[in-house]
């Protein structure tokens, strides 16, 4: 008898649960009790402090400078985040909104699920085929979409949305469709150099109308009264042939020109080779007497001792991290290394990598290597923005051996 009053007791319910959809009364938390009542949501500003269950939710408010909930939901308040050092704070925590802090143009605030701490991370740029729905801000990431039917994107950008597709007008013709990737393509009518006469005949040449006239003297005779019908075809064919000269001699002057551009190019990296060699080996030369004899000679004293070669290096040659002394870059990859595998991905993320690259830097042997190696072949990779970097995510230990100058001219050991 129990069974079966259970049963009865839960078809009622669930009777009573289909009459309130069909009623029109639709539950906006998508959860019911189990007596069939529908859950209420937490406002904004505060957060659950039951779930809804045998008894409907109930919220409490969120603690002003601690917790906050800008949304209403069933989740309960989240902790407010703290600015990274060094970054200022624009807007301070309230129950309704988390803290705001100036990351700066193309970064917003980073955070871990739970966590109060956070980096500057660089905002996300949206691929061709993929619109922005939402533009970065200092609160969160750019969000993006594939572009759907009738709307494309052929740039990459963080603040574009995907644009509606063109329409070819009367007196042109479509090429290609618009794709997610590419617009319409069209063309004009007049552009046809083919034309085609019947459905089923072949490919011609478009023929200009016959005059009455012309009509009477093409007319079909015998003998040696025929005329020469094909002095027009000819003359038509002798421009043809003039055009596809030119044309041929256009494309044979842009094959010559660019195989002289590649050679040009090919040499001058030869020419760049050459002298980046001879510098490694000044360096090795240099490693090499003070190994041997315990004299050390860094390598601005042995490019100061040869004026003959004439090799000049200007200011911001020389602030490449990609110039820095061998040793030198082994100190940096040495005090980042003991910061664990968190502190060189946070560099590789203010540096601008996305997390696939960073992700295949980590298998292998020294990341923090790979990293900094692949990034010194940038020409943007300074000393000074390395620098920054560093200090953004807190390392400013490494900042500070960085910017100190190396050692002059001879010491002894």
């Amino acid at each position: 008898m129990k069974f079966v009053a259970a049963v009865l007791s839960l078809s009622l319910h669930i009777t009573a649960l289909n009459l309130k959809v069909v009623a029109g009364d639709v539950c906006s938390s998508g959860k019911f009790t189990s007596s069939g009542e529908c859950c209420s949501l937490c406002p904004t500003g505060t957060g659950v402090a039951s779930s809804c269950a045998q008894e409907n939710t109930k919220c409490q408010p969120c603690q002003e400078g601690v917790t906050f909930s800008d949304s209403e939901g069933l989740s309960r308040c989240l902790l407010c985040s703290q600015c990274p050092l060094g970054i200022p704070q624009l807007a301070r925590c309230t129950i309704t909104q988390d803290t705001h802090c100036d990351c700066g143009q193309g970064f917003f605030l980073w955070k871990g699920r739970n966590e109060t701490e956070t980096i500057c991370a660089p905002c996300a740029v949206c691929g061709r085929g993929e619109g922005v729905v939402r533009e970065c801000s200092p609160t969160g990431n750019t969000v993006c979409q594939p572009c759907g039917p009738g709307t494309f994107s052929e740039d990459k950008s963080s603040i574009k949305a995907c644009m509606p597709c063109s329409q070819c007008n009367e007196d042109e013709v479509e090429i290609r469709p618009c794709q997610a990737r590419s617009d319409t393509l069209c063309m004009d009518r007049e552009l046809h150099i083919f034309s085609r006469n019947g459905s089923e005949g072949p490919w011609e040449y478009p023929r200009r109308p016959v005059l009455p006239d012309e009509e009477k003297k093409n007319r079909m005779v015998t003998g040696s009264e025929a005329p020469d019908l094909s002095s027009e075809h000819h003359k038509g064919g002798n421009n043809i042939l003039i055009y596809v000269s030119v044309l041929a001699a256009v494309v044979l002057g842009l094959l010559i020109y660019v195989a002289y551009k590649c050679w040009k190019s090919f040499q001058q990296k030869a020419a760049l080779g050459k002298a980046r060699a001879a510098e490694l080996n000044n360096v090795v030369e240099g490693e090499k007497l003070h190994s041997d004899s315990g004299v050390f000679l860094d390598s601005h004293s042995l490019q100061e001792s040869q004026p003959s070669k004439g090799i000049k290096q200007d200011s911001k040659q020389d602030s490449r991290y990609i110039n820095l002394p061998p040793h030198r870059q082994e100190e940096v990859e040495k005090l980042l290394g003991e910061g664990g595998s968190r502190n060189w991905r946070q560099l590789a993320t203010m540096l601008g990598y996305e997390q696939e690259r960073v992700d295949m830097f980590g298998r292998g042997e020294d990341p923090i290597h790979t990293l900094l190696t692949d990034w010194a072949q940038q020409d943007s990779a300074t000393l000074e923005q390395l620098s920054t970097a560093l200090s953004n995510i807190e390392r400013h230990d490494v900042a500070k051996a960085l910017q100190s100058s190396p050692d002059q001219g001879i010491t002894m050991v």
